[in-house]
């Protein structure tokens, strides 16, 4: 008897992972999905950079039937060297290796999650896109808005930047804020990245 569910395979990450139990991924892991239809993107784990709650994000979309792949990024902290200096630290910087542009691109739409800073947050988003064109939902704790991505030449769903500045393949179609990291993800900030990703349709979305 159908009990109205969808099974889902999930091919899990490609080495242990860290903490008690394995339970927090490392650096530089896939746990991809049967169906390529979303990715979530995470930090790199460490002492300053906390990958919840992308895993409760990713449980709230299986339990809607959307198909979402985990990928932690091997050099999700800092910035991207060509960040203005205002952003730039002393510390590590941000980066994508081409196996993970590739596993990015095998998807219909990207989930990223770039935690608190703002700076750090629109600066890695252009970096991520300037690689894949697929449309973007942002999930962050700082307040950003359309205008802040367009400003550094990040294509959007509201507002675009000149075409002489345009930096991006890929666009950001939504912005959900206020998700605090390392933090449990509040049921109405679940629920509006569930309503996002579901008004994408990304199961009839064309695969790039």
């Amino acid at each position: 008897m159908p009990i109205d569910r969808e099974t889902q395979v999930v091919d899990c990450r490609e080495s242990m992972g860290l903490d008690k139990g394995g339970g927090l991924a490392q650096r530089g892991t896939l746990s991809e999905t049967g169906r390529p239809d979303v990715v979530a993107i995470a930090m790199t784990p460490g002492r300053r950079h906390i990958t919840k709650p992308v895993c409760e994000i990713t449980h709230g979309l299986r339990k809607e039937g959307v198909q979402v792949s985990v990928l932690v990024l091997y050099s999700g902290g800092g910035v991207p060297s060509d960040a203005e200096d205002a952003a730039i630290g002393h510390g590590p910087k941000f980066g994508l290796n081409e196996k993970e542009i590739e596993q990015i691109r095998r998807h219909k739409v990207a989930l990223i999650h770039l935690g608190n800073v703002k700076s750090h947050v629109i600066y890695k988003a252009r970096d991520i896109l300037r690689f894949v064109d697929i449309p973007a939902i942002i999930v962050c704790q700082a307040p950003v808005d359309f205008e802040d991505f367009a400003r550094i030449g990040v294509r959007t769903r509201v507002v675009q930047p000149p075409e002489d500045k345009v930096e991006t393949q890929g666009t950001v179609v939504e912005i959900v804020t206020g998700i605090t990291r390392g933090q449990t993800c509040a049921r109405d900030k679940l629920n509006e990245i569930v309503k996002h990703i579901i008004s994408l349709n990304p199961q009839k979305l064309t695969t790039k």
